[in-house]
This record gives structure tokens, C-alpha cells and sequence, in this order.
């Protein structure tokens, strides 16, 4: 089963830490992505630019608006991605909680939809 591991930051928690400790946590967060790859594990991931480089884009009726930033104002935002393979839910928040980034923010951990049972479901 495959789920997605969101990284939520939290720019304060981030900016407080001691000099060199994000490095020092980043370092080791790729570390370990190698061994979680490497065991078939880990499918995939990417880190986020800041929210601050981001475009909203709605589209309402016959109009659509761009607007700079993030959907919402939130003191934590969306840095980074894993997409992972696991089990059941438990060993997903297992293999979630061995990354060092709940410190400084938060990780959603959300199963990802089987979108060939979606296809079939609505004859696509």
C-alpha cells in the first residue's frame, strides 16, 4: 500500500535551531532516505521551495485568478514530500516517525488512492 508522507515546517521552529543543526538534520534525513530506497521502501521524494514562490490558481465559472503565496495563511506549510510503501497505516507512521522533521513542524501521513481502482470504477 502506498502513502504519502507530508512534511509540514514551521518557520520559527526552524529559524531557532542551533547553527548547523538543520544541516546536521538534513544530513541524516538523506541518510536515511537512502536506506528506506535502497529497501524498496522509499518511491520517491522531493523537497518544496518556500510557500513565498508559490501560485494560487481558482477557477470559478469562466473565470479564473492567480494569486501569489499559498491557498491559506498557515503558520506551518508544505515542505517536502516522501511517497512510501508500507503495510497498513501502523508501519507507514513507523517509517514517518524515524524522520527528524516532526520537531519542526508536522508529518500527515495519508494513504495514496489505487487510482486504477478509480479508473475501472468509472469505466475510464
Amino acid at each position: 500500500m502506498k502513502f504519502l508522507v507530508m512534511i509540514y515546517c514551521d518557520d520559527a521552529l526552524l529559524d531557532a535551531l542551533p547553527e548547523g543543526e538543520f544541516d546536521h538534520m538534513m544530513r541524516g534525513c538523506l541518510h536515511h532516505a537512502d536506506e528506506l530506497q535502497a529497501d524498496g521502501c522509499l518511491l520517491g521524494s522531493q523537497q518544496l521551495e518556500h510557500p513565498a514562490t508559490a501560485r494560487t490558481l481558482r477557477v470559478r465559472g469562466q473565470h479564473s485568478s492567480v494569486v501569489d503565496g499559498p491557498f491559506a495563511e498557515t503558520k506551518e506549510y508544505l515542505g517536502g514530500f516522501n511517497l512510501i510503501e508500507a503495510a497498513d497505516m501502523d508501519e507507514a507512521v513507523r517509517v514517518a516517525a524515524e524522520f527528524p522533521w516532526a520537531r519542526t513542524g508536522a508529518i500527515e501521513i495519508r494513504p495514496v488512492r489505487d487510482m486504477d481502482a478509480v479508473r475501472r470504477r468509472v469505466g475510464a
